[in-house]
C-alpha cells in the first residue's frame, strides 16, 4: 500500500516534527536532570524535577507515540516499507525500546516530582541521569540512520526487489531449464 503523495508529505512532515521535537525535549529534560542532581538549591533541585514530570508527561510521552505512529504510517506507506531495509528495521527496534523505557520510566519521574512537592529535601533524590543520557543517544543514533539510511536489504527485501525486476516490463526475466 502506498499512500497517494500528499497525504505521504503530511505524513512525513508530522513525523519529521515529532521526531526532532521528541529530541529537543529530552535534551531540555537531560539539562534538567543534570541540574536537579548536580546543585545543592533545595528550590532549584524541586524546581527541576517538578518540571522533569511536566515534560515528560505532556512534551516527551506524546511526542514518542506520535513518533511512533507516524513512522509506523511512514514505513507502511512508502517504498521504503517496513521489512525491506535493515536502517528502517533498526530505526523501529530503537525507537519501541526507547519508548518502552520511557514509559516505564515516568512512573520515577512522577514519584520523584512528588516527593520534591511534598516539602522533603529533594537534594538526596538520585536523578534519572543515566536514562536521561541513553535516551539522547539512541534518539540521535535514530536521528543518524534516518539521514545516512545505509545499504542493506533484509532477505524479505531482496525477494521483494527480485520479484519487482521479474514483474517489471524490459525486467531481467528468470532463465529456465
Amino acid at each position: 500500500m502506498t499512500l497517494p503523495p500528499g497525504l505521504r508529505k503530511a505524513v512525513l512532515i508530522t513525523h519529521v516534527t515529532c521526531s526532532v521535537g521528541w529530541l529537543g525535549a529530552v535534551a531540555a529534560y537531560t539539562a534538567l536532570d543534570i541540574v536537579a542532581v548536580t546543585s545543592q538549591e533545595v528550590a532549584t533541585v524541586r524546581g527541576g524535577h517538578l518540571a522533569m514530570d511536566l515534560i515528560v508527561s505532556y512534551v516527551i510521552v506524546p511526542l514518542a507515540l506520535a513518533a511512533l505512529v507516524t513512522g509506523l504510517l511512514q514505513s507502511l506507506g512508502t517504498p521504503w516499507g517496513l521489512f525491506r531495509h535493515y536502517w528502517v528495521l533498526a530505526k523501529l527496534l530503537l525507537t519501541v525500546v526507547a519508548t518502552a523505557v520511557l514509559l516505564a520510566e515516568t512512573r520515577t519521574v512522577a514519584a520523584m516530582a512528588e516527593y520534591a512537592a511534598s516539602g522533603a529535601d529533594p537534594r538526596a533524590m538520585p536523578g534519572t541521569l543515566p536514562h536521561s543520557i541513553g535516551g539522547l543517544v539512541v534518539l540521535l543514533l535514530i536521528t543518524i540512520l534516518s539521514v545516512v539510511k545505509p545499504q542493506g536489504l533484509t532477505p524479505y527485501g531482496w525477494r521483494k526487489r527480485q520479484e519487482r525486476r521479474r514483474t517489471k516490463p524490459g525486467g531481467r526475466m528468470p532463465v529456465s531449464g
